[in-house]
């Protein structure tokens, strides 16, 4: 698979998890834990893919800070709604097996999902 091919088959992953979180905007029947589980997800791929496009080796990793930091070292130029996300990724790991502490702020899923959506079709056209 060349890079481009790649680049599509993430961004193809990181659209099925933000068609998950388009889903899981009930706070009531979906927690905070797995809504940001599906954004960081999305996150994630969605660089990668970005990075995959360039022809270059992302780091295996979940750490968006550190997949953002690739693309700047590339001249990319990262929106500030891209960084705001950089905070789901205790979404990643760390959420995944356990509960996020019941004095933190609920997700403002509305941001999140129009920050994710914004990331995706940045990175889609770019990709194709």
């Amino acid at each position: 698979m060349n890079d481009r091919e790649h680049a599509e088959q993430l961004l193809r992953m990181a659209s099925k998890d933000l068609k998950a979180l388009q889903g899981m905007m009930d706070a009531e029947v979906f927690e905070d834990e797995v809504f940001g589980f599906h954004a960081q997800q999305a996150v994630e791929k969605a660089l990668k893919a970005w990075i995959a496009a360039l022809g270059k080796r992302f780091p295996k990793t979940h750490d968006i800070e550190d997949l953002i930091e690739v693309l700047e070292a590339e001249s990319q130029d990262i929106r500030e709604d891209v960084l705001t996300l950089v905070s789901l990724y205790p979404f990643a790991v760390q959420y995944r097996y356990e509960t996020s502490d019941t004095e933190d702020e609920p997700l403002n899923r509305g941001d999140i999902l129009r920050s994710v959506v914004s990331l995706i079709d940045r990175v889609r056209h770019f990709v194709k």
